[in-house]
């Protein structure tokens, strides 16, 4: 419930939610129709917050972070384990890459409540 919630307030801030007791009341009621239904789960992170993550530690405006960066975003958003080894393919990351796999961790994640 603890991560819900994280993941959940990080969506609400970012939207100035009016009421936000409602607007987690309704999130946790998607993520359970999502489950018994096997519809896709919200989407907690959406494009504005990953952008924004993204230009973050894209300080140089080049359109990539290195993968330290990435692994270490990844790590403190509770999307990979201290001990995962992300195999690094020598190529910069761009916000296309970090987007998609943030989505894809999040989605497994979810899946398993």
């Amino acid at each position: 419930m603890a991560d819900e919630f994280e993941l959940g307030s990080c969506t609400w801030q970012s939207r100035k939610a009016k009421n936000p007791r409602n607007y987690l009341i309704a999130l946790l009621e998607r993520i359970k129709i999502a489950k018994l239904t096997g519809a896709t789960f919200p989407n907690f992170m959406d494009h504005i917050n990953i952008s924004s993550m993204f230009g973050m530690m894209d300080t140089s405006n080049t359109g990539t972070i290195s993968f330290v960066q990435y692994t270490e975003v990844l790590k403190t958003l509770g999307l990979c384990t201290e001990d995962e080894v992300i195999e690094d393919d020598g190529s910069l990351i761009t916000l296309e890459k970090f987007s998609s796999e943030v989505n894809k961790r999040t989605q497994k994640i979810w899946s398993a409540f």
